[in-house]
């Protein structure tokens, strides 16, 4: 489900995609990616102290084989719907 946003990342060397959670899962998974390209994730974690955020950023480093640090947030820290950003 992955494959055209590692494309680009591997390509342009960073990248930028919204992602829509729902958190308090019982695992993290992807569960689809919509029309517009939001990626549907299930996250593991309770939105309580930043642990669904953590979850999610921990869940896309692996998924994009890139170091925790090159993951962030970049909009909607307190919201369902994030933008978040990856770098090589």
């Amino acid at each position: 489900m992955l494959s055209p946003f590692r494309e680009r990342l591997a390509r342009k060397g960073s990248l930028s995609f919204t992602v829509r959670v729902h958190p308090g899962a019982k695992r993290t998974a992807i569960k689809g990616v919509m029309a517009d390209e939001t990626v549907k994730i299930d996250i593991a974690a309770a939105p309580e102290d930043g642990r669904a955020n953590t979850e999610l950023m921990r869940f896309l480093s692996r998924e994009f084989s890139v170091p925790l640090s090159h993951v962030s947030i970049a909009r909607g820290q307190n919201t369902r719907t994030k933008v978040i950003r990856l770098a090589m």
